[in-house]
C-alpha cells in the first residue's frame, strides 16, 4: 500500500469543490500581492490578519481605531482606505502589535472559499521553503489554492504551488495524481532561474506594472525572504 500523501493543485478557487476532497492542508496562493503582503505583515510585527471578502465588510471594522483597515481592488488602493495589499505598507515601526482587516480582489476570496477545510495556511514565493519545511512536518494531504485573477489561472500562482509541488515529490514522500500539479511543476522548473524575467508578458505582472508598481513585483517574486508561515485559526490568521 502506498503511505505517501498527495498534494494537488487548483488552478483558480472555482475549481476549489473539485480538489477539496482528499486535502487536509490547503495552502492558499497570491503570489502578486495578497498573500505576499500577508507574510510581510507577519515578518513586521503583525499579531492576527481578519480577511474580509468584501469592501462593505472592511468599512464596518474603520469605524474601530484598533485596527489597521486596508482594502484593494484591481491592483489599487480603495478609495478612503490607507492601506491596500503592497508589502511595502506593512514595512514600518507602527504595525507592532496591532490587528490587520485586509480585503483584496483575489486573495482574500480564495482564503474564504477554503472555509471548510480543516486547516488553511497561506503561502508565497517569499516564504516558500518555511512553507515546505511545514506541510513535510505536517505530513498530511495538501491541496495548494492558487488564487488567480478573477477565478481565471494566472501563472504566477501557478508557478509557485509548482514550486512546492516539486520539493514534496522530490522527497519521495509525496505523490500527485493530477495533470494539475504535474503542469504547475513544469511550469516552475522552467521559471526557476529568472521568475521575475519568466513572467515578464504574465497579464497581472503587466497589470501591476502599469500601475507602477515594478518594486512591488520584485519583492513579490523573490524566494525565501522570511520563514513565517501564517496560519488559520478561527476565521482569522495568526503566525506559525
Amino acid at each position: 500500500m502506498d503511505s505517501r500523501k498527495k498534494v494537488e493543485v487548483c488552478f483558480s478557487p472555482n475549481l476549489y469543490s473539485l480538489h477539496k476532497e482528499d486535502a487536509d492542508i490547503v495552502v492558499v496562493i497570491d503570489v502578486l500581492r495578497a498573500t505576499s503582503a500577508i507574510c510581510a505583515a507577519f515578518d513586521n510585527g503583525i499579531k492576527k490578519i481578519i480577511p474580509v471578502s468584501t469592501v462593505e465588510e472592511a468599512i464596518e471594522y474603520k469605524r474601530n481605531k484598533n485596527y489597521i483597515v486596508a482594502a484593494e481592488r484591481k491592483g489599487k488602493i480603495v478609495d478612503g482606505f490607507e492601506f491596500g495589499n503592497s508589502p511595502y505598507s506593512y514595512m514600518n515601526e507602527n504595525i507592532k502589535g496591532k490587528t490587520l482587516v485586509l480585503t483584496t480582489t483575489n486573495g482574500t476570496k480564495a482564503f474564504h472559499t477554503a472555509k471548510d477545510a480543516k486547516h488553511v495556511i497561506i503561502g508565497s514565493l517569499i516564504n516558500l521553503d518555511a512553507v515546505c519545511d511545514y506541510l513535510f512536518k505536517e505530513y498530511k494531504n495538501v491541496m495548494i489554492l492558487a488564487s488567480g485573477w478573477q477565478n481565471k489561472f494566472c501563472l504566477e500562482d501557478t508557478i509557485c504551488a509548482g514550486a512546492i509541488v516539486e520539493k514534496l515529490l522530490s522527497s519521495g514522500k509525496f505523490t500527485s495524481e493530477h495533470d494539475s500539479s504535474i503542469a504547475a511543476k513544469f511550469l516552475f522548473l522552467s521559471a526557476r532561474d529568472n521568475i521575475f524575467g519568466y513572467l515578464k508578458a504574465s497579464s497581472h505582472r503587466r497589470r501591476l506594472r502599469a500601475l507602477n508598481l515594478n518594486k512591488d513585483i520584485k519583492y513579490c517574486l523573490t524566494p525565501n525572504q522570511t520563514d513565517v508561515v501564517p496560519i488559520r485559526e478561527n476565521d482569522y490568521l495568526v503566525k506559525g
